[in-house]
This record gives C-alpha cells, structure tokens and sequence, in this order.
C-alpha cells in the first residue's frame, strides 16, 4: 500500500437543484475535482435529504418546486452545522440578503461559472475544518467565549447558535480585536473576493452575531461599526 495516499474520504457535496441539465454538469465538473455529489430535484424532500444525508456542504437553488431554498435553509439551519452555498438566478439584492438571514454561508448567482463555483465552495470547507495546532485557538472577554478549534462560542456558558459563516467573521472580528477591520479585508479573509462596495452580506452577518453575543443591536457595546471603515471588536466589550 502507498502510504504517500490521502486517506481522507473525498468531500460529499448535496445539490439540490431543480434544473436537471445544470446539476448534471455541476455534478461532473464537481466529480472531475474530487468531490463526491449526490443529486436531488425536488424541493419538498430537500430538508430531509440534508438532515438525513449530512453532507460536508450543501448547494442549494433558491427557486424550487415544493420548498424554495429560503424555507429549506432556515429550517435545517439548528441541526446542520456545515455550509451552505445559495444559487440565486436573480440579481436582486434582497434575495442575497434573505438567504444570508436565513443562514446561508455564501451565494453564487447564475448562470454559473464552475470555476467560481469551486473557488467559494473550497473556500467554505477551509474555513469549516478545525484549527490547527500551534495558534491561539480560545478567546475570552468577560461573558463571552470563542473556541476556533470547536468552532463554538459561548454567552455565560451558554452555546451560542452560529452559522458556519457567523462563526468565522465572529472570530475574524475577535482575533483582531481593538483594531478596525475594513469591508475589503473582511472580504479578502472570509471569501477571497474584492469588496465591491455594494454587498451587504457582512452587514447582515454582523446585524445577525450581535445579539447571539449579548450585544445591542442599537447602541451595540463589543461589536462596533466604524462610519465608512467596517468594524472593530472591543477588547474589553
């Protein structure tokens, strides 16, 4: 046996994709890299097909019959931690905007490029998989926890709920605390991408963290937004 192999099980990927011409091919582009995909079509069995199935990411179209993609989203959001990328045929912001609320991790619009594709799902399953050792892996402040190498928090021993995404600008933000973070490096950090001046999906990250952190959505005290800057975490918030 070669021991120089990677042992690791290839990632399994769900799309759940209506359009059966456009997920075959994003499932043999996605074959061709390695990945292992399962296919489904119908909206209505697409949150027992998460639940049930576990994948390491979920691709998910946000216009589907039986369930569209916002529903299935928020409700396998408590009881399935992995990300989930949206596919949104619309250029509308609120779309965007929804399915970020919803606790989608990402979006890629259509029609879709295979390369972005791969980009931003590599992307989600990097920032999923536990720190490394050798880096500070805990952060506290006061009532507040953050563990990288669990990836959970904690308000007062309590867990606090975190999508995958929530998570990674939550510690983001903490691991820089007392220094402000600008939307490009946010942008840059979490996934690889220019910050174009108009996405708001941080913004509504941050909108979303504050309150699972005890913070005032209104007159927020540890999260911060700096007026045409971004945000900075206080270190003693």
């Amino acid at each position: 046996m070669d021991d120089s192999l990677d042992p690791r099980e290839p990632d399994h990927v769900l799309i759940i994709e209506d359009d059966e011409r456009l997920a075959g091919l994003t499932r043999d582009y996605l074959e061709a890299n390695g990945f292992r995909v399962t296919l489904e079509s119908d909206g209505a069995r697409g949150v027992e097909r998460i639940l049930s199935l576990q994948p390491d990411l979920v691709i998910l179209d946000l216009m589907l019959p039986g369930e569209d993609g916002l529903s299935i989203c928020r409700r396998v959001r408590a009881d399935y931690p992995g990300p989930i990328l949206m596919l949104t045929a619309r250029t509308d912001d609120m779309d965007q905007v929804l399915g970020l609320e919803m606790g989608a991790d990402d979006y890629v619009p259509k029609p879709v490029q295979p390369r972005v594709l791969l980009a931003r799902m590599r992307a989600l399953l990097r920032r999923a998989e536990p720190a490394e050792a050798g880096g500070e892996t805990r952060l506290t402040f006061r009532d507040l926890e953050i563990d990288s190498a669990t990836r959970e928090a904690w308000l007062d021993g309590e867990r606090i709920d975190l999508t995958s995404a929530e998570f990674d600008l939550l510690w983001l933000l903490a691991s820089h605390a007392g220094r402000v973070l600008t939307r490009e490096e946010i942008f840059a950090q979490l996934r690889g991408i220019k910050y174009d001046g108009q996405d708001r999906s941080i913004d509504v990250r941050v909108s979303r963290i504050r309150p699972k952190i005890g913070d005032d959505p209104h007159q927020p005290h540890r999260i911060k937004t700096v007026r045409s800057k971004g945000y900075l975490f206080v270190r003693d918030g």
